[in-house]
């Protein structure tokens, strides 16, 4: 996990800073507007350590009791490969992404297709395949 402040480039890689980014809805400032920005605004919740938001933007049918983030764990790049509905006007929608970790000498990568729903205009995790 890193710290990255408001003026550095956001960790979901949109090219924009952190503070113009994801930042806002880490802070609840800003609504997000789409499955998609939801689905980067948790992927900057897990590379910057905000476990309290990744619950929070989970769907209560699904979230887990605990979640636990890895200090050890850094996540480097988020690559939007696919996305289905999720827009403003959606009920639901889908984002297939590819999230890239290093713990230590080890490094990997994520590959899921993460489902959303849209209840009393507020996007939600539900779960990923």
């Amino acid at each position: 996990m890193s710290e990255v402040a408001s003026a550095d480039r956001c960790p979901c890689l949109s090219g924009e800073t952190f503070g113009e980014c994801c930042e806002p809805f880490h802070l609840g400032t800003r609504a997000v507007p789409t499955a998609e920005r939801l689905m980067r605004s948790r992927y900057s919740a897990y590379a910057t350590g905000r476990a309290d938001y990744v619950i929070s933007t989970w769907h209560p049918t699904t979230v887990p009791s605990d979640l636990v983030l890895d200090d050890d764990t850094r996540w480097y790049r988020l690559d939007i490969l696919a996305k289905e509905s999720g827009g403003p006007f959606d009920t639901e929608g889908s984002v297939l992404f590819e999230a890239f970790w290093r713990r230590g000498d080890e490094r990997g990568s994520q590959l899921e297709k993460s489902r959303f729903v849209r209840e009393d205009g507020r996007w939600l995790y539900v779960d990923g395949l």
